[in-house]
């Protein structure tokens, strides 16, 4: 499914880079790993190729996608009535899903939320992670420019 090279998206880890494809003998079984150089921390995983799928890694949005995801972040509607632990919750699996674009509703969500009072720090926490996850994929997306990207910043 993925090469060497390609820029990938692991939910709640953020964007990396297949580094090598590797067979590996772990328990006296011989499987196929992804290696994945994570950009936030530099951290490396090795996920299974059999169980690639089920991981919800994804390609790297591209250009094309950016555009209505920018669109989204600066106009999109905010629900703002939900009490702060349905809506860290509501948050929680938008960000454990790894779509950008529920990526960036968090984002835009809890930065208008954090204009009008204090977050929670578990709230913070969650806004700081998915932050972080946001502009770790904006940063590999090909064609991207600096003022898309610092539009959601």
């Amino acid at each position: 499914m993925f090469q060497i090279g390609d820029n990938i998206v692991y939910p709640m880890h953020g964007a990396g880079v297949i580094e090598a494809i590797e067979e590996i003998d772990l328990l006296e079984e011989k499987q196929q790993y992804y290696i994945i150089k994570m950009s936030i921390n530099n951290m490396k995983v090795m996920i299974p190729t059999s169980k690639i799928v089920n991981s919800r890694i994804r390609p790297v949005t591209d250009i094309l996608a950016i555009n209505h995801i920018i669109h989204i972040f600066q106009h999109g509607e905010s629900d703002t009535l939900l009490p702060w632990k349905q809506r860290y919750k509501v948050n929680a699996d938008k960000i454990k899903m790894g779509e950008m674009q529920e990526g960036a509703e968090v984002v835009r969500d809890l930065r208008r939320i954090k204009k009008e009072k204090t977050l929670n720090t578990s709230e913070k926490e969650l806004l700081d992670n998915a932050y972080e996850f946001l502009l770790s994929e904006l940063e590999v997306v090909k064609g991207i420019t600096d003022r898309q990207i610092k539009s959601f910043c």
